[in-house]
Order: structure tokens, then sequence, then C-alpha cells
């Protein structure tokens, strides 16, 4: 912070200051408040009782024992609770018309399809008794045979999840553009490969939690939820319930993280609000870590088959993508959509002519998918990084020369690229060069030889993980294309109140991305004010009433943006007004360091402060104009942002126990305008730290019959700050279009370039022992099992 910024002057340049986020004292201090530290007077626990069978007809369920135990309040099963709900949990992204879509009941009523999904409720004075209780239900199942891998799901034969489907098929949904047959039959070179996505589990510091109040005089609900949608959580659980959504409130307080595991309304939030409305009384539920790892959206599930097409010398002419996307039993709020979400950026930062897309979503007896951090994104930019590396091999050619002949020349306009849509601006080849230039490349590869001739047994290998998203989502016409059943619009009010500090409402809700400060700078910034003095209001449907929420990197970009409008339209307001004051014209003011003056004199002055002062009173402001100076603003963005850059892992790899170790990670970002480079900084640290752990570390597991092997965290590895290695960052600016402040957003890049760099140079390390491929996570024990295999030995 420099020394104008560390004295309060309102005059500072707050927009791209390094400002201490105004969120962390009561964060870091145990001041928040937790959704968990929630407990209204009466309050009945909730304990969801489980199924431990991945699919099983539910022959009889006997909740006597349960209902006896001291402190036990109400035993419920489908049947008591159905006819509280008008439809089932909904999908909120029906890809295509033909969809196969199940009943997805917030209780399994007739038959469980994967593990964790819920039969009954026990309700008790205490948590402890709620599950005192719940280990007492006693369910009688009939087992049904399990279907686990995606490929196996659509064999003839196999068994089905939803017996009423008669498959196993959800949908397919496809994309083409140009003459990619044509494109391959003339290709001189054809490289294919196979990457897996595996299942992993978002693991936020906080758990999922609700507690339901309702209104002592019958006036409606209080809904507290660890959410990042709490406007979507509002209008679905009026929609379910036919409660009307005037009378629920839903308020998220300090959320914990969420990482697209709490962008979805779920089974417990439905079930905690019928039964405050049937009981008349608080009901609360926290889930535990097992119930997380099965009973919370899992992230990823994919088979990729990408192919391209190329020259001799390494130009890519054509790709081609198959996807399978593995949807678990039922399809949560997004599950269908995420695969169809990478179709746009599966062709990367690469300029070629002819793709086509196809993804088939598959049905499974496991817990269901949906989003996860840089949802489709992420899996688009690992399928089309692994096959760069594996054409560059196939020629005999450097990876990096491979990719920077094929990257789009940099373009500050709309510019179209091969999936058919438009990316907003990009300097894709300056981005690379100086991650190259920052890693010390042509030394890495310098050393790499020395160490391949001499035998080294740790090798090292560098990988790139260059990438683009779509980010700000997202337009509402767009949205209705592919089905996405919301608008992308976002909402935001600024106001001065008459001692002249400023209120912002946004429909942005965060959980750790620092709305509260960067809102505060831009803000700060328009009106000329200390961004101390702006309080920043989100979360609770009741303050803030219209918005669309967090996820999709579209907070800043979409939230942010209007923020500035309607803080824009403020300062318009008091223009007018400071004129009348001044007994100017308006075109003759100018507006600095939060005063008003007639621009090149030195006579009288206003500021905004004493602009709201008069606002307020109202006796002297300009004829028919309305008293305060408050505007709304809700800004539809016209095209998706696309932040873009270029990662590149460097590990060494030790031949004789697959152990991989990252000696350098360098990151060069561009998100457009940087409002707060700690926070961008922070975000990075956050999603690169994902994408290694997808890498090297995590994979939610199952047997063959579909019981989850990875159950808890003591099975379930995410990585510790001592796996990770140090973060060299660093952003390039080059604005968006898309907005008038020319941001792009950030909150997902990291998670999206990271594994593909990572595995990258893990192969890389012992490509030249034969090695081609490994898969996620690259564990020792699977580089170990590689390299075996390349020597012709027997692992």
């Amino acid at each position: 912070m420099t020394a104008t910024q560390e004295t309060g002057t309102a005059a500072a340049p707050w927009v791209g200051t390094r400002m201490q986020r105004k969120e962390d004292q009561a964060l870091l201090t145990g001041r928040a408040t937790w959704t968990d530290d929630i407990a209204p007077p009466g309050t009945l626990h909730m304990v969801v009782v489980r199924s431990p069978l991945p699919h099983a007809r539910i022959v009889a369920i006997d909740t006597t024992a349960a209902a006896a135990v001291p402190g036990v309040r109400a035993v419920l099963t489908a049947a008591d609770v159905d006819d509280e709900f008008l439809a089932g949990i909904p999908c909120g992204w029906p890809v295509t018309e033909d969809i196969r879509i199940p009943d997805h009941r917030p209780l399994a009523r007739d038959e469980v399809n994967h593990v964790g999904d819920g039969v009954a409720v026990v309700l008790a004075t205490g948590a402890a008794a709620a599950r005192d209780g719940a280990d007492l239900v006693d369910v009688e199942y009939a087992e049904l045979p399990a279907v686990v891998d995606m490929a196996d799901a659509l064999a003839d034969g196999a068994p089905v999840v939803h017996e009423e489907m008669g498959t196993n098929h959800c949908y397919t949904w496809p994309l083409a553009t140009g003459d990619v047959d044509t494109a391959f039959a003339d290709a001189e070179v054809v490289v294919s490969g196979r990457y897996l996505q595996q299942r992993v589990i978002p693991s936020p510091m906080e758990p999922r939690a609700v507690v339901c109040v309702p209104d002592p005089v019958g006036a409606g609900f209080t809904v507290y939820t660890a959410t990042q949608v709490p406007h979507f959580v509002r209008d679905i659980l009026a929609a379910v319930t036919g409660i009307p959504d005037t009378r629920i409130r839903v308020v998220a307080p300090d959320v914990g993280g969420g990482f697209g595991a709490k962008l979805n309304v779920y089974a417990e939030e439905f079930l905690a609000l019928v039964l405050a409305r049937r009981l008349n009384t608080p009901v609360k539920w926290t889930e535990t870590r097992s119930e997380h790892h099965q009973a919370t959206t899992h992230g990823r599930g994919q088979i990729q088959d990408v192919s391209v097409a190329a020259t001799r010398d390494g130009r890519i002419l054509a790709m081609k993508v198959e996807l399978l996307a593995d949807m678990g039993a039922y399809l949560q709020l997004l599950t269908p959509g995420i695969a169809v979400f990478g179709a746009f950026t599966f062709c990367g930062l690469y300029d070629f002519g002819h793709y086509s897309f196809t993804a088939k979503g598959v049905f499974t007896n496991l817990t269901p998918t949906d989003a996860y951090r840089g949802a489709g994104r992420s899996e688009a930019a690992y399928g089309h990084e692994r096959i760069m590396d594996d054409l560059a091999r196939e020629l005999g050619l450097d990876a990096a020369e491979v990719r920077l002949r094929n990257l789009h020349p940099k373009f500050l306009e709309p510019r179209t690229v091969p999936s058919g849509v438009q990316y907003d601006s990009g300097d894709y080849e300056t981005c690379m060069r100086r991650a190259m230039e920052l890693v010390g490349y042509d030394e890495l590869r310098a050393e790499q030889a020395r160490r391949r001739s001499s035998s080294d047994p740790v090798q090292i290998g560098i990988g790139f993980g260059n990438f683009t998203e779509s980010g700000g989502l997202s337009p509402s016409k767009v949205a209705a294309g592919v089905r996405l059943q919301s608008g992308g619009w976002e909402q935001a009010t600024v106001r001065m109140t008459t001692s002249g500090r400023v209120e912002v409402v946004t429909g942005t809700s965060p959980h750790g991305q620092g709305h509260e400060t960067a809102w505060s700078q831009i803000v700060a910034d328009r009106l000329g004010v200390h961004p101390d003095d702006v309080e920043v209001l989100h979360g609770d449907t009741l303050v803030a009433p219209f918005g669309r929420d967090t996820y999709g990197s579209r907070s800043l970009a979409v939230g942010g943006t209007a923020v500035h409008l309607a803080a824009g339209k403020v300062l318009d307001k008091a223009m007018r007004i400071a004129a009348h004051l001044l007994e100017a014209d308006e075109s003759d003011l100018e507006f600095t360091g939060g005063r008003f003056a007639v621009a090149g004199t030195a006579g009288p002055s206003v500021t905004i402060q004493e602009v709201a002062g008069a606002a307020s009173l109202a006796n002297d402001l300009p004829e028919g104009m309305e008293p305060n100076l408050t505007a709304d603003s809700a800004f539809d963005p016209p095209n998706f942002t696309w932040p873009f850059g270029t990662h590149v892992c460097v590990t060494e790899v030790d031949t004789e126990t697959g152990f991989t170790r990252i000696r350098r990670y360098v990151a060069v970002d561009d998100c457009g305008v940087v409002v707060n480079p700690t926070i961008v900084e922070g975000q990075l640290h956050g999603g690169i730290a994902q994408g290694i752990g997808q890498a090297l570390y995590e994979h939610a597991t199952f047997d063959e019959a579909g019981n989850p092997t990875a159950g808890n965290l003591a099975s379930y590895a995410v990585p510790a700050a001592t796996d990770l290695p140090h973060f060299e960052l660093e952003q390039l600016v080059t604005p968006s279009p898309t907005n008038p402040m020319g941001v792009k957003g950030i909150g997902e890049s990291g998670a999206i370039g990271s594994s593909p760099a990572v595995v990258n140079a893990v192969i890389d390390a012992v490509a030249h022992l034969g090695v081609t491929h490994v898969d996620m996570p690259a564990t020792p024990q699977a580089v170990w099992r590689a390299i075996t295999a390349a020597s012709g030995q027997t692992a």
C-alpha cells in the first residue's frame, strides 16, 4: 500500500491496488458466523439415514427403535414427506430436448441408486440423539446389480440405473464446424489419445449445513445455508414446495469455500424447509465429512477421446473430441451441462479450421457429479494440452514450438475460434513466451538433456498448461441457446447515505473471493471516497432480492460491472445536483478527489458527501429531481469473458520409485484489468493447489460393486501445504471489450491451467524411457508402473 493510500486520501486510485481484504479480520479471528453456529431456541437436529448399498430396492423400513430414543421427536421416510413436494429435485440444465431426467426425490421411496442416497430422517433435540436414532433405523434392502464404469454402462445387457428408462444413456450433445472428415482424410499426421478425468471430491473447509427457521407469526421462513447461490436456493425451494418466494428468505452467512459443491440445491435443504413447516420449529442439519464424500456432488468424471489432424511441421488442421461424461445416479442442478460447457474451449488457444465435439451423458450407480472449480473448461484444457504434447512427441518436435506455431495471433476485438464462439481479446504468444522466459525454458531443456545422457535416476520434466476459459457466465440469450434455465445478468444497488458513506448491495454471494474488498475499491474510485467508507451487503435475499450469485468466474465481470454502472448512475445524479448548487453547467464541472468544481478555476467547490447531504435534505434540488443519491443497475453481458494463461510446471521424477516433486511452478495469467493483485494471486494459489491435487493426489475411487473406497479424508488424499511448491506468478493485461471495466475474472484459472501442466511435466520427465501416458492422479505407484511397463518388465 502506498503512503497516500495509508493516509486514507480519497484521491487514491484504488483499482489496481494491493489493498488488504476487509473480510479477513473477522475470518481470521474467529468472529465469523458459519451456518453451523446458528441454533435458534427449540431447534431440532436432523440426521439423514443413508443407503450403504449402491443399488437396491427398499423392502421395508422399521423406525420403531429409533423413535424410542430419548430426545428423538420424529422419524420420517419418503412415505411421510413426499406429499410436501410439488416435484422432485430439479435439473436446471437439460441440454437437449430428448434428455432423460430421472425422478429425484429428497428421500428415496422405492429404490436407492448410490451409496449415500437418503432413505429416512431423524429429528431430535440434540445432534447426538439424532445420530443415535439414525443408527437404529432398520432398513431391509433387496440388492440389485450396480454399474460403475461409463463404458460398461452403455454396453448391451448392462445393469440399468433407472429401470423405467431402460437405458443408462442420458443425452448426446453434438457440435461441429467446418469439414472435419475431409481434414482428417487429407492430413499428413493424425494423433489420438484417451485421457481420463477421474472423479474428485470438493473439500471446502466448511462442510454443507442448513438451518431453517419458521417465522413465529407464520409470515414465512428464513433458510440459513452454506451456499454459493442463495437466490437459486430461494427460487428452487419455492418452486418445489409451493411456498411463495416472497415468504422464503435465504441467508448465506460466512461461507467457508465452495468450489462448485455449494452451487446446488440439495435434498437436505428441501427437507429442512418442509419439516420446519410441518413441525413449526427450527430444523438444522450439518454434514459430516463421510456424508460429504457420499452425498455432495463430485467433480469431473470423463473419458476423453481426442484426435488432431496436422501437417508434418506441426500445424493443426482439425480436432475431433468424443466424451463420455459420468452423470452419477441423478441429475443435480447443472450435471448434464458441465461437459457441454467445455465444448467451447476444447480448441484452446489454437487456430485451426475444423472442429467436432460430441458428449454423451451416462448414468452410473455413483454419487451425482456437477460443477467443480473450472467446470468443463478444466476438463477441456486437460484434453487439448495432453494431445498437444502427444502431437509433439509423434512429430519429434519441441512441445513449446508446436504450441507457438498454432496460437491465435494477438487480437483486441472479438475473434471467432474453431468451436464457433467469439473470444473477446487475447495475446497468447506474448503470454506463453513470458512464461518460458520466467522459467528459463532453454536452460531447463539443456539440464534435461544432461540428466538423460548421464542416466541420472532423477529426471526432470517440463509441462505446459495453455488455456482459456469462458468466464463472466453468462449472456442470458446464450444461456437460453444451450438450454440453461437461468438468466446470466447481475444486479447491484449503490446508495450514498446522508452522512456521505456508501452502501453497496450486490447479487453476487462470496465464499472466499473478497467481494467486499474489491467492490469497495471499484466504488471508491468511481465516487471519490475511501474504501473504508463503503459497506458491501450480500448473501441475503431480503437485503438483495435480485441476483444470480457466484460461479463460473462471473462475480467481477458481471456483478462487479453492475456495481460499477450503478455507482456511475449515482455520480451522474450527484453531478447534476452539484451543478445546481454551484450555479454552473454540468459540462463545466470536473470531479476529482471526491470534489466537484468548475474546471480551470479556483472558485467554490462541493464534495460528494455535501451533495449527498443536500440530496437527503431535498430542499434545494434541480426541478423534478427525486431525493437521495441511490441507483440500481442490472448488467447482462453481451459475451463471455475469456481469461487465458500459460502455466509451466517443472518436475523431478525419481525413476526408481515413481515419486514426483514439483521443483518450480510458473504461471502467467491475463484476467484483463486487475482490481486487486493480492486477491488475484490468492485465487491463483488456491486454484493451482486444486489442480495439483487432481494431477497427483486426489481420486474418488469405488470398487467394482459401486462402494466408495475413499469415503473420508483418511482415504482421500488432499495435498497439504508441504506438498505444494512456491508459485511464481505474473499477470499481463489484455482488457476485455465485453464490459466497461475491461475485467475478465480469475477465480477458476489456476484450476484450469495446472493439472495439464503437471501431468505433462511428469510424462515429459520419463518420456525418453518410453512412457507416453500416465492417468491422473500420477501417484508414485502409477508412474513407477508406467516406467516398468515401458521397459518391458512385469510390474
